[in-house]
């Protein structure tokens, strides 16, 4: 702690009176206060209305008072459209809580990061074994900046400087695309079937499940991307890929995906963590950061050689020239992609496909329920996994709030798309972490709205 000229004692300006009265004599000034001249007077350390302050018990007291307005987080929701809510075994919070991992951050210094790096190494080996592919990186921002990266390596390999979008793509990814795009003169072309493919696209880009809850076919997709002479990417739900064909055996180039929702809570959207994997020949072309696995050469004092993990790729423009750089993609959600490797590594390959079968099962269910109503019709758009869409009596926006009124947060009002299914309809989801008690609930109001009865 040091003193300012006047006197008073301050732990956050580093320099002492001394020190300060050099400066200003420099400056040719007398006092601190002059430098701020130029500021209209107005402006210049304004009266600032704060309450009273408070002590430790009441500030405890008011903040719970603060949550208490919040309405339940546990209250029947039915919203998916890339952010669900799973069941996470409990080891996750215990594990990332550690004191080693609740400030983890890039390893710069391998030496003092093995348990950081090792954990990155994990997480690269997990998100393979789910999507088929031959190497990940550290992880991303979310799905959406790892789909459009994607699209730039794409271009960066193929010479080609347009991208093909297959519809339904998740309208946050594709705003996302077409703002990367923007800024490396990429084209983004819209397309609802990969025969619109042309040797002018340097991918195809497709979802899966898609937008709208269908499981699609990737292997014909990889297909006609390769024959076009592009790349296949996939965006895909690490989840689903419990019991769904990894993309990578299906043809797929890069992978990419949500990771979040296995790693905790939703908690109002993020952080987030996107998945990023590719086949071995576009490593170099990579975004972020890849973690290697590697050994001593001599072992120390006649012990055997120990096991080292090191950062083996970091191909952003802070480490080499900017011609050389793949992206300006920076910080890896380190402490998101840890959890997302303790979950499922937790849950094992049996206990994933257990819970995504369960998922897959409790939302036909509910939708079967669902479409014995009255004046409720859940539409047939070929195999889905948890997401369907529903038309009823009531117009969407109508139908929405006559739910809520109920206490029940419906699907997402998907009415305004193009494709001719949603017209009219609502985008439920159900997951393996939605209780039997909010399906019951949720059929006893659409029950009571087919038959005109109000809240």
């Amino acid at each position: 702690m040091t003193d300012d000229p006047g006197g008073a004692p301050t732990p956050y300006i580093p320099n002492t009176g001394a020190d300060q009265a050099i400066m200003l004599e420099r400056l040719g000034l007398e006092r601190v206060e002059q430098l701020f001249d130029q500021l209209p007077a107005q402006y210049r350390d304004p009266e600032i209305e704060l309450p009273r302050r408070l002590s430790e018990a009441e500030l405890v007291g008011a903040m719970r008072r603060r949550a208490a307005a919040n309405r339940d987080g546990d209250r029947p929701s039915f919203l998916g459209a890339g952010a669900y809510r799973r069941f996470v075994p409990a080891v996750v919070q215990h594990l990332v809580s550690r004191s080693e991992f609740v400030t983890s951050y890039t390893p710069y210094q391998p030496e003092i990061s093995q348990g950081t790096l090792q954990a990155a190494f994990e997480y690269q080996s997990v998100v393979c074994e789910l999507t088929g592919m031959d190497v990940s990186n550290t992880g991303m921002y979310d799905a959406a900046s790892a789909t459009a990266e994607a699209c730039l390596l794409a271009a960066r390999v193929t010479k080609r400087q347009a991208v093909a979008v297959l519809e339904p793509l998740h309208p946050h990814t594709l705003e996302v695309i077409r703002a990367y795009g923007a800024g490396s003169d990429l084209r983004v072309d819209v397309v609802t079937s990969a025969a619109e493919l042309s040797e002018e696209h340097a991918c195809l880009v497709a979802q899966q499940p898609d937008f709208l809850g269908r499981i699609r076919d990737v292997e014909p997709l990889a297909r006609a991307a390769h024959d076009a002479g592009a790349l296949c990417v996939v965006a895909a739900d690490p989840f689903a890929l419990g019991v769904l064909r990894a993309p990578g055996d299906a043809g797929a180039d890069i992978v990419t995906g949500e990771g979040r929702d296995l790693a905790g809570p939703l908690n109002f959207g993020g952080p987030s963590l996107g998945l990023f994997a590719a086949r071995n020949h576009f490593l170099r072309q990579m975004p972020g950061r890849i973690v290697g696995r590697t050994k001593e050469l001599h072992g120390a004092d006649g012990r055997e050689p120990r096991t080292g993990y090191v950062l083996t790729l970091q191909a952003r423009e802070q480490f080499i020239r900017r011609s050389r750089a793949t992206s300006n993609f920076s910080t890896g959600q380190a402490l998101v992609a840890l959890a997302f490797t303790i979950a499922v590594q937790a849950l094992g390959p049996v206990g994933l496909r257990c819970s995504a079968e369960l998922c897959y099962q409790r939302a036909h269910h509910a939708a079967a329920r669902i479409d014995a109503l009255p004046g409720f019709t859940v539409r047939d758009t070929g195999p889905w996994f948890q997401e369907f869409l529903v038309a009823g009596p009531l117009p969407p926006e109508e139908l929405s709030l006559r739910l809520a009124e109920r206490g029940i947060q419906a699907g997402l009002d998907v009415s305004g798309r193009p494709e001719p299914e949603t017209d009219g309809a609502l985008l439920f989801c159900v997951t393996e972490a939605t209780p039997d008690e909010h399906i019951d609930a949720l059929v006893q109001a659409l029950s009571d709205i087919s038959e005109g009865r109000h809240a």
